[in-house]
């Protein structure tokens, strides 16, 4: 028997790849290619046109830096907007917040949403049925365009790199209209990219968000499946400093908010020290 290999091709030149246990899904949805396996090393795996977009392996790592960062930054996070993230992790990490009051999921693709369900459902746990989630099969740029001003306090952008179904929302209208949406101390993350293989990803995107919000900064996350070392997750706020909360703050908030204890990958010091970049990260970001 041969063995079966499914290779990442996110990269022309350079990649992974995963000796595939079980094929369980593979779907040409009406905006992408989808793929779900079983591996032998990382649990259930899902790939979107050819990259990893996530792993039960690590998927912790992303999901709770994504999360867990811009909401206990703000500190008083009652309505959330997230963009994307179809497998309902950031949903099931924002819901437990016990102060959100609010959390509202755009997804473009149905599909992503109903093989994860199905074929991943730790992921989002849950979430789905939270009283207090409204999960949309929508447009997410129609979405930030038609939302009434100051009505989220964070948005949490979980898209694809800025190319095919995901490059819309890296251009000047969804910034735009994303800080028109958020309230009077809002932040907005997204990811960035791997520095080490897609700088330009950091660099262009910091230059379209410096337009629109005073407050342009990055931190990071290392997760294994997201190859080329750290990983970036873009930071745009109205209020820089919440990019300066002391630990012990963090740390109180996390407890006020019911999430101390259930993470795996964030503390209060990851959460505090993500925003020390390096310098070969920190020199791809506006200047001034």
């Amino acid at each position: 028997m041969t063995d079966s290999w499914v290779n990442e091709t996110l990269y022309e030149a350079w990649g992974q790849r995963f000796k595939v246990k079980r094929e369980l899904a593979r779907v040409q949805s009406d905006f992408q290619d989808i793929m779900i396996f079983e591996s032998y090393t990382h649990g259930r795996v899902m790939l979107l046109d050819g990259a990893v977009q996530i792993t039960e392996a690590d998927e912790f790592v992303y999901q709770e830096m994504l999360t867990h960062v811009p909401l206990l930054a703000h500190g008083d996070a009652k309505r959330v907007l997230i963009i994307g993230a179809g497998d309902g992790g950031v949903l099931k990490r924002v819901l437990q917040h016990r102060n959100v009051e609010r959390a509202v999921m755009v997804e473009i693709d149905g599909e992503v949403i109903r093989l994860c369900k199905e074929h991943m459902p730790g992921i989002g746990g849950d979430a789905w049925t939270d009283p207090r989630a409204e999960v949309l099969v929508a447009d997410g740029i129609d979405y930030v365009r038609r939302a009434e001003p100051g009505s989220f306090d964070v948005v949490i952008v979980d898209s694809t790199d800025p190319i095919g179904v995901g490059e819309v929302l890296f251009t000047d209208e969804f910034y735009a209209n994303t800080a028109r949406l958020l309230s009077e101390r809002g932040v907005i993350v997204n990811q960035c990219g791997v520095p080490a293989m897609q700088a330009e990803e950091l660099a262009e995107t910091s230059l379209r968000r410096q337009k629109f919000f005073p407050d342009i900064w990055a931190y990071v996350a290392a997760v294994p499946t997201y190859v080329g070392g750290l990983m970036t997750l873009g930071w745009s706020a109205k209020d820089a400093s919440m990019r300066h909360v002391p630990v012990e703050t963090i740390q109180a908030r996390a407890e006020a908010a019911g999430i101390a204890g259930l993470t795996r990958f964030w503390t209060p010091h990851i959460h505090t020290g993500a925003f020390h970049l390096p310098p070969y990260i920190a020199e791809h970001l506006p200047k001034g």
